[in-house]
C-alpha cells in the first residue's frame, strides 16, 4: 500500500501539471471504488485548479467550489498523460485539463477513491479525527508521551494510529522503531519521554528521506512519471526476515502486530 511518502511524491509529481489549469471534463469509468464516486465530483468541471495539497494519505485537487479528494488505496497510481492517449485497463477516472493533458487514476483493486469536499461544507467524516502531520511542528514527543500514558497497546500500533499522528505506515514505523532502538512489541505506556523524543526525530527523518528519494519501491507503486521510488534499498528491517541486522548481525525477526507484519532485531531493540 502506498504510504505517506509515496503519496507526497505523487503530489509533487502531478501538481505542476494541474495547478492553474481548468478542468475541462471528468470521466468516470468505474464508480464502484472504495466508496461510490458521487455525482458532486462533476461540480469541478470548468473550474480552475488553484492547488494540489495533501492531508494524511488523501490528495486534494482544490478549486473555488471545493476539492476532489483522491486516495490511492492499496494499488492505485496516478499519472499525467496526453488527453488523446488511449485508456488502459483499470483506468477508472480521468480528469481532462485545458492544457491538453489528463490526470488518470489507475487502480486494479479498486480500494482507491474519489470524493468531493465542498468549500463551505464541514470536513468529510474520514478527515475529522486525524492527528497532526508528522513533518510539522504540531507533531512532537510531548504528544506521543502524553497520549501513550496507560496504553497497553504495542508501541508500533500506537504510532500507526491516525488519531495519534497521520501517515506513519507499516514500512516507516518498522524503520523508525529500529533506528530508535525500541522493541515494537513494547507497550506504548512503557516507553519513556526520552525515547519518544528519539522516536519522533527518527519518524521525521525517515519520512523526509523517503520523500526526497522518491518513496519506497513497492510492487504496485510508481511515481507520476511511471518510475518507481528508490528508498527500498535503504531499509534496515522491513521485509528482511532472517537476514542479519545491519548493526549486530542478529537475524531479523518477524511478528504480526495489529494485523501487520512487523520486523525487528531482538538484540538492538528493547
Amino acid at each position: 500500500m502506498p504510504e505517506l511518502p509515496e503519496v507526497e511524491v505523487t503530489r509533487l509529481g502531478i501538481a505542476p501539471y494541474l495547478e492553474g489549469q481548468t478542468i475541462k471534463k471528468i470521466h468516470v469509468y468505474q464508480r464502484q471504488m472504495r466508496w461510490p464516486i458521487p455525482d458532486e465530483v462533476f461540480m469541478a468541471e470548468n473550474l480552475v485548479i488553484s492547488s494540489v495539497t495533501r492531508r494524511a494519505k488523501y490528495l486534494f485537487v482544490n478549486t473555488a467550489a471545493g476539492a476532489l479528494v483522491l486516495h490511492l488505496g492499496m494499488s492505485g497510481k496516478m499519472r499525467v498523460v496526453d488527453a488523446q492517449l488511449a485508456r488502459k485497463k483499470h483506468d477508472h477516472l480521468e480528469i481532462e485539463l485545458s492544457s491538453g493533458k489528463k490526470l488518470v487514476l489507475n487502480d486494479a483493486r479498486r480500494f482507491g477513491s474519489c470524493l468531493w469536499q465542498g468549500a463551505d461544507e464541514p470536513a468529510l467524516k474520514l478527515l475529522q479525527h486525524l492527528g497532526p502531520e508528522p513533518l510539522t511542528d504540531d507533531f512532537g514527543p510531548a504528544r506521543l508521551f502524553e497520549m501513550s500514558r496507560g496504553r497497553q497497546t504495542p508501541v508500533k500500533a500506537f504510532i500507526m494510529d491516525n488519531a495519534v499522528v497521520v501517515g506513519v505506515g507499516n514500512i516507516y514505523a518498522n524503520e523508525s522503531l529500529f533506528l530508535s532502538g525500541i522493541d515494537p512489541r513494547r507497550a506504548a505506556g512503557r516507553v519513556s519521554k526520552a525515547r519518544y523524543e528519539l522516536l519522533t526525530q527518527h519518524i521525521k527523518a525517515v519520512l523526509a528521506k523517503a520523500i526526497t528519494q522518491g518513496g519506497t519501491t513497492l510492487r504496485d507503486f510508481a511515481q507520476a512519471d511511471g518510475n518507481p521510488g528508490y528508498f527500498a534499498q535503504h531499509l534496515h528491517v522491513y521485509g528482511r526476515t532472517s537476514q542479519p541486522c545491519d548493526i549486530c548481525s542478529t537475524a531479523i525477526r518477524n511478528k504480526v502486530i495489529g494485523q501487520r507484519n512487523t520486523f525487528f532485531c531482538i538484540k538492538c531493540q528493547k
